[in-house]
């Protein structure tokens, strides 16, 4: 077996290594990915010409490809447009891939940013404040709501429903009015703030690069501003990335992993091993990055009925 080193990039330069056991021992535990990463698109690069050269060059059976909407993305056009032999698992921690309930990576962070959550519960009592946290999720608010509702957040804010600062500031002085002199709010980092600009610098895919938006902050300010309350923010930003995985999560990649060799091993490319249920199917790579999953309405309903 051979590993691409740093996504598409490897395929664009290309960057191969062997892949045997002596190389993936131990790494059950591990976080991250030990091949790397990238952030390259061949189609922007104009680069797919490579990608092919270079995957027929070192004469390789199957591609198997491992990310979220981006990633598997150029993954469905490579087998649409060229009919690259490729297989897709998905990875990513905003879960925002359609065809599959689950996608590993997603369980790891929730939990990270429900600690999280349960660790500011003690400052934001002990010094009255309100404490804004901050997580990922570029399109979605998967890791906000589930965190949020797990944390005992008493505001979420995501980017599939608009906000309203006057909302976010009233649900907060209700709060103080009933006794409760402290307030946990959870936020998206996609969340689209009235007022706020997207920072102009953006990746391959076209995305604006979030760390620069500063989300958390720019509402942090507003609901200091609005409620008098001091307010504290806290971006959690990469360590939802990182660290040891949950035991889902382990399990999720195996089962994913096993359904993805089985489909290369099969010649059933263009597929992509999803969860649906219990149960590890193959589902059209197009399918799964057709459209985003986004939080629907009735899950936001369950996160407000816990507000304040």
């Amino acid at each position: 077996m051979v590993a691409v080193r740093e996504g598409w990039r490897g395929l664009v330069e290309p960057i191969f290594e062997d892949l045997g056991p002596a190389q993936v021992s131990g790494i059950l535990p591990r976080g991250g990915t030990i091949i790397g990463t990238s952030r390259t698109n061949p189609f922007k690069l104009e680069a797919v010409d490579k990608v092919l050269q270079n995957f027929s060059d070192r004469g390789l059976d199957a591609l198997v490809a491992i990310g979220g909407e981006d990633t598997l993305g150029v993954a469905a056009r490579l087998y649409a447009e060229h009919q690259l032999p490729v297989v897709g698992v998905p990875k990513t921690i905003d879960n925002d891939l359609s065809g599959t309930d689950y996608t590993f990576g997603f369980d790891t962070a929730v939990s990270i940013a429900t600690e999280a959550i349960d660790r500011l519960h003690t400052t934001a009592e002990s010094h009255n404040r309100v404490m804004v946290v901050e997580v990922m999720g570029r399109h979605t608010g998967w890791i906000a709501v589930m965190s949020g509702i797990a944390g005992g957040a008493d505001v979420i804010l995501v980017p599939e429903i608009p906000l309203d600062f006057e909302e976010v500031a009233e649900a907060i002085r209700k709060r103080h009015a009933h006794g409760k002199n402290f307030s946990i709010v959870v936020v998206s980092e996609g969340c689209e703030l009235p007022g706020l600009a997207d920072a102009e610098e953006r990746d391959q895919f076209g995305h604006v690069i979030l760390s620069k938006r500063g989300v958390g902050d720019a509402l942090g300010r507003e609901i200091e501003q609005r409620t008098g309350y001091e307010t504290r923010v806290t971006v959690l930003g990469h360590v939802q990335r990182g660290g040891s995985p949950t035991a889902r999560d382990r399990l999720l990649a195996t089962r994913f992993g096993l359904k993805a060799a089985d489909l290369a091993l099969g010649g059933e490319f263009g597929q992509m091993a999803a969860l649906q249920g219990d149960d590890v199917v193959a589902v059209p790579l197009a399918e799964a990055t057709a459209e985003l999953k986004v939080v629907p309405r009735e899950w936001y309903d369950v996160a407000r009925a816990f507000f304040g």
